[in-house]
């Protein structure tokens, strides 16, 4: 039973430091290096005594996976493996920061993206509604 416990900690860790671990590291290597105030905060404009600064919500997320099997088929071992990894990100604006006359002052924008999930509701209630009235006046 000794020797069942050593290959299972033996074959974890070669598990846990094979390609997934590599490709992982790589991954949040390049996410992490656009993961910075650069990424939330646009260029300054600067016009006519005034700067703007957009400003953004970042979001990034990544994730991978490793594999490893062995399948005894008639005393010839037959190793699988496998890797991968994903990354992505997403921005939304949120507005912007004017400078003017020596002071600044953070303005808000409105994401047309984020009212698509009310205005898709909106529709389905409105649908809801005039279907039952529908029922109703066809009794």
């Amino acid at each position: 039973m000794s020797d069942d416990l050593s290959r299972v900690l033996r074959e974890a860790q070669e598990a846990a430091s094979g390609p997934a671990d590599t490709v992982l590291e790589a991954l949040a290597s390049r996410v992490g290096a656009r993961a910075g105030a650069h990424a939330a905060f646009g260029d300054p404009v600067d016009r006519d005594g005034v700067t703007v600064i957009p400003v953004a919500k970042v979001r990034f997320g990544f994730g991978g996976g490793s594999g490893r099997g062995v399948e005894e088929k008639g005393g010839k071992g037959e190793v699988g493996e496998g890797s991968g990894g994903g990354g992505g990100a997403s921005t939304s604006p949120l507005g912007f920061i004017e400078i003017k006359d020596g002071s600044a002052e953070f303005k808000r924008t409105h994401d047309p993206v984020s009212a698509v999930p009310v205005i898709l509701a909106a529709g389905f209630t409105a649908w809801l509604v005039l279907r039952g009235v529908k029922r109703i006046v066809r009794g």
